[in-house]
């Protein structure tokens, strides 16, 4: 009989120590090593991870976050890499880690649960993060697996606090200048656009938003796992611009892609109501009815977390909270 493959957890880190404990005895219990690659931490990051048990190397940041990726893959040297960052934890899913790892050749998707502020819904992405020996990044910043392996969903899934105001705002100017140095050397690639686009949207920059959605729009294929967050997102950014003639228009080309997204579905609900509200004359027979129409859809539906950048609620919860809402001024409205 063959030896199990050896898993290991393996992080790059800088100025962690909010939450490096945190990740690190979430996952311990599943894997054989946890690796840590330091880029320079100057708070209690690295005792922190040596006291939760991890190995702790160290690089000088290198400005990319693939180069730091390859890095630590070479130095975990094992048959199996789970990568996760210090504000990620695991919350399911870790048993069934080593039975996958011992009968597969293929690349893992796990289901990441991005925290809003607002404490109530979590944005879930599924993204490679369990690959086998030999497997490298690239990009300096969102790094891909650059691996022609299928990508398959595990039940894994893991929370991810990163995206919250407090966390995210001493990284922002970092990712943005390392963004444009991609887009410099490859001015095509759809994923660049939109990784711009979110990043522009983040900084309330919404014109460059739109014009980068735009342009991952017209280069991302159809089969791109990111298009569905993509097309939901841009009809998001579109709509908070006021742009809403090109919101419709867009919703209108993608509605027959997306026929059973509640997340299409629910931000068409609101694409709706602010079209009502620029159009009062026509709101009570024509956009309020149709809004309401969507957020039923969203019910008929219901939950979809497979959707990649689904939000949770969008097919329970928040859509019948809008139609509560909607049908509640109505109500007001004909008294």
């Amino acid at each position: 009989m063959s030896p199990a493959p050896s898993i290991a957890a393996t992080l790059i880190v800088r100025n962690e120590a909010r939450c490096i404990a945190r990740c690190l005895e979430s996952v311990a219990l599943w894997v054989d090593r946890m690796v840590v690659l330091d880029t320079g931490s100057t708070d209690d990051t690295v005792a922190i991870a040596k006291a939760a048990g991890a190995e702790v190397h160290h690089l000088p940041w290198p400005d990319s976050f693939s180069i730091a990726r390859n890095h630590v893959l070479d130095l975990a040297d094992s048959d199996w890499s789970l990568m996760l960052d210090a504000d990620e934890w695991l919350i399911a899913g870790g048993e069934t880690l080593r039975d996958w790892c011992s009968g597969s050749a293929l690349l893992g998707r796990l289901c990441i649960h991005n925290q809003h502020d607002d404490g109530a819904t979590a944005t879930r992405s599924w993204i490679t993060r369990l690959i086998p020996r030999g497997t490298r990044y690239e990009g300096r910043v969102h790094e891909q697996v650059a691996s022609p392996l299928p990508r398959v969903a595990l039940p894994v899934h893991v929370a991810h606090d990163g995206y919250l105001t407090a966390q995210i705002a001493p990284k922002r100017d970092r990712n943005h200048a390392l963004l444009l140095r991609d887009l410099a050397e490859q001015p095509d690639d759809p994923y660049l656009h939109y990784q711009i686009a979110r990043d522009a949207r983040m900084r309330g920059d919404l014109t460059a938003a739109c014009t980068h959605f735009a342009q991952a729009l017209a280069l991302t294929p159809a089969e791109a796992n990111w298009r569905h967050e993509l097309v939901v997102t841009a009809i998001t950014v579109l709509t908070k611009a006021r742009r809403l003639d090109e919101a419709l228009a867009l919703a209108d080309g993608e509605m027959p892609h997306w026929p059973e997204s509640p997340d299409f579905f629910f931000v068409l609900g609101d694409l709706l109501l602010d079209r009502a509200m620029a159009d009062p004359a026509h709101a009570i027979a024509h956009w309020l009815p149709l809004a309401e129409g969507a957020w039923q859809r969203c019910l008929a539906i219901g939950e979809r977390p497979e959707l990649e950048g689904s939000v949770s609620g969008r097919g329970s919860h928040l859509a019948q909270h809008n139609l509560d809402v909607l049908r509640s001024q109505l109500a007001m409205l004909a008294a």
